[in-house]
């Protein structure tokens, strides 16, 4: 029963995250083309959603709601392979959630805060998503790690997700979380649907590689 609420909590948490933060870039109209108010308040509402949901459910499933912070706990030892499948079904299944009641309400679903690539570039786009992500869940890892750090964790991990997208959302619109992707994509359909596995790898990618970077550094040093 605990799994089952803590995948639940990973479903309504990314059902948020898509439904606020993907329609704030929605009824905003941002456009990586173009730096504006809009830019900003999208970058806001992705780290602000994080802030939100960190202090809601981040007590009973940790608050991944991402697949590629969730894999990243996979490789550290700290999730089972049981739990992080729940996990991520969880979270595309809240991401489907999302983009689906954000197309009921705007009644259309030509723009849904999805992705998009880099100068039509999938090599570019996929080192900028890596590197994104690498930068995010790298500072999760961080600052997760220690046990003092619990209450300040969620602004952290806020703070840290609205910095990646200020500087990503001009180039791919800043994805680093592979249900957050494909959630969107799903409904808008065309190239947004057809490039979404470049979302999806590239996050991923991304969170091996900073867990096994963490693991690294870190020397496996013991909770504080």
């Amino acid at each position: 029963m605990t799994s089952v609420k803590k995948y639940i909590a990973e479903f309504i948490g990314t059902l948020v995250l898509v439904l606020f933060a993907c329609g704030v870039a929605a009824v905003t109209g941002c456009s990586g083309t173009n730096p504006d108010t809009a830019y900003l308040m999208t970058a806001l509402a992705f780290g602000l959603v994080i802030v939100a949901m960190a202090y809601s459910i981040g007590n009973i499933s940790g608050c991944h709601i991402n697949p590629a912070v969730s894999i990243a706990m996979l490789v550290s030892g700290k999730m089972k392979i049981k739990d992080f499948i729940g996990y991520v079904v969880a979270q595309f299944a809240g991401a489907i959630a999302g983009a689906a009641i954000l197309g009921a309400i705007l009644g259309s679903n030509e723009s849904l805060g999805q992705n998009g690539l880099y100068n039509g570039d999938i090599i570019a786009s996929l080192i900028v998503e890596v590197i994104l992500t690498f930068v995010f869940v790298l500072a999760i890892l961080g600052v997760t790690s220690r046990i003092k750090n619990s209450s300040v964790a969620g602004i952290v991990i806020g703070l840290t997700l609205t910095l990646v997208h200020v500087f990503g959302i001009y180039f791919t619109g800043t994805s680093v979380n592979p249900a957050r992707s494909f959630g969107p994509a799903l409904f808008v359909g065309g190239e947004a649907l057809s490039n979404v596995w470049v979302f999806i790898v590239a996050p991923l990618v991304g969170g091996v590689l900073a867990a096994l970077v963490y693991k690294l550094l870190d020397g496996g040093k013991a909770e504080e």
